[in-house]
């Protein structure tokens, strides 16, 4: 079913970008004590704790075998190899590298979405994601590497399989949110994804030397509620009013907003060169997204 420009649904995605561009912050925080396995079960569970107020809800829904096989595949994609992917890319290349192949996702997700939803990738999409993406890769580049990326070839490839991931997950939410809502779906990604993370957990504290500090856990309850329930809730309810393929455009937001938060909490600074990019990456999402045909006639009739 066609979706209509939506205020709301761009609002939603907008603010999601937000949330999960904070999430970088906070993780990078949580792993100086925790491991990352064991921050992304506890963020897992911490979520679920919260969706159990809900759980009386979800029991009105009707369940095919054929919605069961995608939401298993929906989880699949993400939270569970989309992780483990992003874990290992984040221990192994830098910020800016890992911003780089995010910029990738919504070109892989427009062409699964025209593929297997047979969205029409119109002239204007492409247009803005490829201004939005040359503006993505201008504005990673500028990050100087560190020792903290020992091997940024392998990290690439690791953070690549995550977008793929990624680009499924859309594809696959994007199916049931004719039939679920995004509170239903939210709540299903924590749910098995804690199960999965689990034993993970238990290898992770009975072979490392966790530290639970207090900067440690405010990190896991910040991920935990208002990043995983916060950012997939907006974004699984903007997938209701906006295409896959639109909606993945916006995920060029995350490095801007990113580099606007650490310059404000962690005092980082930005560069000329950086800022330009950073609004290249915005007119590009502007043009992929704004109905300009109804801005055109609006304007001529003015």
């Amino acid at each position: 079913m066609k979706k209509d420009f939506s205020v709301v649904g761009i609002f939603a995605l907008v603010f999601a970008m937000f949330i999960w561009a904070s999430s970088f912050i906070a993780l990078k925080t949580a792993i100086n004590d925790l491991e990352p396995y064991t921050v992304i079960f506890l963020r897992m569970f911490t979520a679920s704790l919260c969706f159990l107020y809900f759980i009386k809800g979800f029991m009105k829904y009707s369940f095919s075998k054929n919605d069961i096989k995608y939401i298993i595949l929906l989880a699949f994609f993400e939270p569970c190899l989309y992780f483990i992917f992003e874990a290992k890319a984040i221990a192994l290349t830098t910020a800016s590298q890992v911003g780089m192949i995010t910029s990738l996702m919504p070109v892989i997700t427009a062409m699964a979405a025209g593929y297997f939803l047979k969205e029409i990738i119109s002239k204007q999409l492409i247009i803005g994601s490829l201004i939005a993406l040359c503006g993505a890769v201008w504005l990673s580049l500028q990050a100087v590497s560190s020792v903290n990326a020992p091997n940024p070839m392998l990290g690439n490839f690791y953070e690549l399989l995550a977008m793929v991931c990624g680009a499924g997950y859309t594809i696959v939410a994007r199916y049931l949110s004719d039939k679920y809502s995004a509170l239903f779906i939210t709540a299903i990604q924590v749910f098995i994804g804690a199960i999965f993370f689990f034993p993970f957990f238990i290898y992770e504290y009975n072979t490392s030397d966790l530290n639970f500090t207090t900067n440690a856990i405010l990190c896991v309850l910040y991920l935990g509620v208002v990043v995983t329930l916060g950012g997939y809730g907006l974004y699984n309810y903007a997938l209701t009013k906006i295409e896959a393929s639109k909606a993945a455009v916006f995920i060029y937001l995350i490095p801007v907003f990113t580099l606007i938060l650490a310059y404000l909490i962690l005092n980082e600074k930005l560069t000329l060169v950086e800022l330009i990019a950073s609004f290249t990456i915005l007119f590009g999402v502007f043009i992929s997204e704004a109905p300009l045909k109804k801005i055109y006639k609006y304007i001529l009739k003015k």
